[in-house]
């Protein structure tokens, strides 16, 4: 009996198996099929053989990012290989050229900084200095529910800032379950609690360049056409946007679900008695102010992210905090993403395919400075139901073809609004997060969801457009 019912759960996985790989093939050769029409339909107008090709790219490479037929991080490599095999041969293409400047978004400096944020992250997590910013965030705000929300979701914040938003979000939300647990989920302040960590998280990570994807594409795209923003740039209009964002929704939870006043037993948290290399934390906490202080002193030393981003590479791996395992576990997939957003980027405007669509924008009925607002709000909405990610990688080449101040300032809005979409658990992996702990309906995520569609393109566009008027 027990072989029989094996078999029988051998043969439906295989089944379910095949299905899934039918489903992804044929909706890989819809997105095709579809692309292939649309492109037939745009080459009427007479662009040209190479404004065509990129086209097809682009509109293949929203619907696979769209449906995930193949995952965001394939999408990627098969816009960069496409684009090698459309402009480095004749086989698409009546004439080849050059192809170094597809290839070497690769070794781009926004590259390099994630990665160089990536180690660091995974050190901070190996000596557990991720858990301790949760022990000095209990220690410092203490009982007062209110008081511990806020102290909860700024740790969250800055932590996300320079480590993974994903990683963040589940060493928060681990920490305070046995608490959710003792108060009930249908405690309001379990909701807060479940709402509040991830959505800090998420705009947290608009502080720093290497705090959210969205923000390395935007500063990579601006580079492409001559504006290159350093560290301290960024973290001049992303630090207190986010931080702003946070302390305003932190507000409104208050607000929402009437947590002043209530009583909390924080006995039930979660303790780590663990013990950590001294040795191995004094480490990270060097490297971790050295790769910080290099990048903050660009404008002093002038050494390249992308020089200065091997600092904690070296280091990490030479005090043996990180070993080739760790090495093995970083998101690699997300550089693989980034690179071929990148490089899709630099296509649509080699090509002059951004200044067509952006022509046609032009010609709609709205006036020039209206349009940032248009692009943070579809980045918003687009985000929370795709990869923001992908989202930024689509609208950041169009925005930068605007002509300035609009074309530096739109691209860091799209960039600020797609870390806002937290209307659905799919919309980040950090409100997924939540979500899995079982804890939570996916219904109380409209609250945050609603509150930054509107608040997060609303800020964005106050603070960068500030930012843009004091930095030209």
């Amino acid at each position: 009996m027990l072989d029989n019912d094996s078999r029988r759960a051998a043969f439906k996985w295989y089944r379910r198996l095949k299905l899934n790989w039918v489903f992804t093939t044929s909706t890989f050769a819809g997105n095709f099929l579809l692309a292939l029409t649309f492109t037939w339909l745009f080459s009427g107008l007479g662009h040209g053989e190479e404004v065509n090709f990129v086209f097809f790219i682009t509109i293949l490479s929203i619907g696979l990012w769209v449906t995930e037929a193949i995952p965001p991080f394939a999408v990627g490599i098969f816009i960069i290989a496409m684009l090698s095999l459309g402009f480095g041969t004749e086989y698409i293409l009546d004439e080849s050229g050059p192809i170094d400047r597809y290839l070497g978004a690769w070794t781009s400096n926004v590259i390099w900084l994630l990665l160089g944020g990536f180690f660091l992250a995974k050190g901070m997590s190996v000596v557990n200095l991720d858990r301790a910013l949760f022990r000095f965030t209990i220690k410092r705000f203490g009982n007062s529910p209110d008081r511990l929300l806020l102290g909860l979701m700024v740790t969250t914040a800055l932590g996300s800032m320079v480590m993974s938003n994903t990683a963040t979000t589940a060493m928060m939300v681990s920490s305070v379950v046995p608490l959710i647990l003792i108060l009930g989920k249908e405690s309001n302040y379990s909701k807060a609690l479940l709402i509040g960590i991830p959505a800090a998280a998420s705009v947290g990570g608009i502080g720093t360049i290497i705090g959210s994807t969205p923000n390395a594409i935007a500063v990579g795209a601006l580079q492409e056409v001559g504006i290159n923003i350093t560290f301290v740039e960024w973290m001049v209009v992303g630090f207190p946007t986010g931080l702003i964002l946070v302390y305003i929704f932190w507000r409104y939870l208050k607000n929402h679900f009437e947590i002043q006043g209530m009583d909390i037993d924080l006995s039930s948290l979660k303790r780590d008695d663990s013990k950590t290399d001294l040795f191995k934390k004094r480490a990270v906490l060097f490297t971790l102010v050295a790769t910080i202080g290099l990048w903050l002193t660009e404008p002093l030393h002038g050494l390249p992210v992308a020089a200065t981003s091997a600092t904690p590479m070296v280091l990490l791996t030479l005090t043996q905090v990180i070993t080739a395992d760790h090495v093995r576990s970083l998101p690699w997939d997300t550089l693989m993403l980034v690179a071929g957003g990148l490089a899709m980027g630099i296509a649509i405007v080699d090509v002059g395919l951004a200044n067509i669509i952006m022509l046609s924008i032009y010609q709609l009925p709205f006036p020039i400075f209206v349009l940032p607002a248009i692009f943070a709000l579809i980045g918003v909405l687009v985000s929370n139901v795709m990869s923001n990610t992908a989202a930024a990688a689509i609208l950041v080449p169009l925005a930068v073809a605007l002509p300035l101040p609009y074309g530096m300032a739109a691209p860091v809005i799209v960039a600020i609004a797609c870390s806002c979409a937290l209307l659905l658990p799919v919309s980040t992996p950090s409100n997924a997060i939540s979500f899995g702990t079982g804890l939570i309906e996916q219904k109380e995520f409209r609250a945050g969801g609603y509150f930054f569609i509107i608040a997060g393109p609303l800020a964005a566009i106050v603070s960068v457009l500030l930012w843009v008027i004091f930095y030209m």
